[in-house]
């Protein structure tokens, strides 16, 4: 494996960096706790109770007095005094008795132990312990009080992820109400004369859309994101600064796709300027996607996608995510994962190489054989691109972006 180029490598983190620190996340809303899956956190989320919340079994047997058991090896026989469930109040353990308790329900009063039903011989009336005092040691098999978590300290923080799993923690310690992030609008706006609808007949020398619906179904997987307007946009001066000016008072981001390069007909960067916005980087070290544009128009972001699809995909997943991660109120974001690659060619670049690849049964990757960032057949056939630094080659292990 050949070495990469650190400064060149580091100049797409940069320039995400240098883009993040100049917006704010959007502003938070109280709603029903069910219906915030997929949303960030705006508050932390603190345990209203200790965890358990008092001593519960961890295991279905029977809650015994240490003390009471044979010293000598011999089966300890215990009369059963009754039946604690999960969801009832303790009850006491009277002396020389056992309670019979199931997984989760609360420890009697005056009980040190629980030992297994594994461990026992029952009858509808007694119960004989098979295990030595020696074996059993205090606490056996109890989930102490506050084991988890104390009351007040913090289960989930600020700009956390209401995942499924972290759902489960919001419904336990939560109120009816949570604190989150309010969904972050995004508008898409695709440029090009040559673009048609999916479905419509075309001429040879037209193309059917194919970044929009790629956006909105990429944008539809985050429950975080609205996108409340996705439109075509003739590639004129006049119309880009037209659906600008449009778009930005109900979006919080604008996505782009096309006219951003160095053609007569890549009014983008002049429409941004004319409206007084400010480019913050323009032309990043890798490819597919060295065009891609980052501005901010009145307080919106603006992210300038090339228009070629993979290009596109790319993009939007290795800069236009972290910056919708950072407005929609989350600074943990989404980092790529190594992965090796099954094979490699010795090709390299002067610059950040995204390659697209598709995932083996065996946990590797295997590049996927394409014509340029133009070749929709090989994006569809990828499951994400590995990141390639500059100068490098060989199997990785490196970067891989998801899909």
């Amino acid at each position: 494996m050949t070495h990469p180029d650190l400064p060149l490598l580091n100049a797409v983190q940069a320039a995400i960096e240098k883009m993040a620190g100049h917006l704010s996340p959007v502003e938070t809303e109280n709603i029903p706790t069910q219906l915030a899956a997929g949303r960030f956190l705006g508050d932390a989320l603190l345990a209203d109770r200790d965890s358990p919340a008092l001593d519960v079994s961890a295991m279905d047997g029977y809650a015994i007095r240490h003390e009471e058991l044979s010293e000598s090896g011999d089966p300890t026989s215990l009369p059963i005094a009754a039946v604690a469930a999960a969801g009832s109040a303790p009850v006491a353990l009277p002396p020389q008795q056992a309670i019979q308790i199931f997984t989760g329900a609360a420890v009697p009063f005056g009980a040190d132990c629980v030992v297994r039903r594994e461990d026992t011989i029952e009858t509808s009336r007694d119960v004989t312990i098979q295990l030595a005092a020696s074996q059993v040691r205090l606490g056996h098999n109890i989930r102490r009080q506050g084991e988890n978590t104390q009351a007040g300290e913090q289960v989930l923080p600020a700009g956390s992820l209401l995942s499924p799993a972290a759902m489960s923690a919001a419904a336990s310690f939560g109120s009816r109400l949570l604190n989150v992030r309010r969904r972050l609008r995004v508008v898409v706006l695709n440029t090009g004369d040559e673009l048609s609808e999916t479905g419509d007949t075309v001429a040879a020398w037209q193309i059917r859309d194919s970044n929009g619906p790629f956006l909105e179904a990429w944008l539809n997987t985050k429950p975080w994101i609205e996108m409340v307007d996705r439109r075509r946009v003739k590639d004129t001066l006049p119309e880009v600064v037209e659906a600008l000016v449009a778009a930005s008072p109900m979006a919080d981001a604008i996505l782009l796709t096309g006219g951003v390069s160095m053609g007569d007909t890549d009014h983008v960067p002049d429409a941004i300027r004319q409206l007084g916005g400010e480019i913050h980087f323009h032309r990043l070290p890798i490819r597919p996607g060295k065009p891609v544009l980052g501005a901010i128009l009145n307080n919106t972001l603006l992210l300038g996608l090339p228009g070629n699809p993979v290009s596109v995909a790319v993009t939007a997943r290795v800069i236009g995510q972290p910056l919708l991660e950072r407005l929609g109120g989350t600074e943990a974001y989404s980092e790529p994962r190594p992965l090796l690659l099954k094979s490699a060619d010795d090709k390299t670049l002067p610059l950040n190489w995204y390659r697209l690849v598709r995932l083996t049964p065996q946990g590797s990757a295997e590049l996927v054989a394409g014509r340029g960032s133009g070749d929709l057949v090989s994006l569809a056939h990828s499951h994400g691109f590995v990141e390639v630094p500059p100068g490098a080659s060989g199997t990785g292990p490196w970067n891989f972006y998801a899909w």
